[in-house]
């Protein structure tokens, strides 16, 4: 008799602690579940279109003119490197090309490159030719916001600053899955210039 209740108790010991583990994994797994839900959520949100950069184009365009007040600006980009966003800015002297780099968060100004001009691009020739517009330029959200409606669906994920025959014009990547549009749209009018798809 003693021991059938050695043995009852024994197994409704065990039933005990059985219940009591499979409850710390249930509460491990409804822990993991919502951390994979966190981490989804975290993964979505970073994919979403992110143009409220804390450093503007005119922030960009004013560190650059700090760095090297007596050139012209022929070129901007804003586009990732290692997860943030840096803006890519490349003037022109009489004599010289300069490139700057300035992080869209922290406002963070690198020189990166400076050198002598060919001969046939020196005394102006470039400086005159390559020289952006850069009064009344759209900003990052405004031309974001005009490209991604032009395709219809997507997000802007890379913005290009450049002139060609004498207008100076955005390059917005809008991406929508696999599918890859470069829009070009007039940096001052917001006119649509030109749009090319690669799937």
């Amino acid at each position: 008799m003693k021991k059938i209740i050695i043995l009852g108790l024994s197994v409704a010991l065990l039933g005990g602690l059985a219940g009591c583990n499979s409850d710390s994994d249930d509460s491990n797994s409804s822990s993991s579940t919502s951390e994979k839900t966190t981490q989804t959520s975290k993964s979505q949100a970073s994919n979403e279109t992110n143009t409220n950069f804390k450093v503007s184009v005119e922030d960009a365009i004013k560190a650059y003119q700090e760095a090297y007040p007596d050139s012209d600006i022929t070129s901007i980009d804003l586009e990732t490197s290692f997860g943030s966003y840096l803006y890519k800015i490349e003037g022109v002297d009489d004599n010289k090309e300069y490139e700057v780099r300035v992080n869209a968060d922290t406002k963070e100004v690198s020189k990166e490159r400076e050198e002598e001009l060919d001969m046939e691009d020196k005394e102006g020739v470039k400086r005159k030719e390559d020289k952006l517009d850069l009064e009344n330029l759209l900003s990052i959200e405004k031309v974001s916001d005009i490209a991604t409606k032009h395709v219809g669906a997507g997000k802007a994920t890379d913005w290009s600053l450049d002139k060609d025959l004498g207008t100076t014009y955005w390059e917005v990547k809008v991406m929508d899955g696999q599918k890859e549009t470069e829009v070009k749209v007039d940096a001052q009018s917001g006119d649509i210039l030109e749009s090319e798809t690669d799937d």
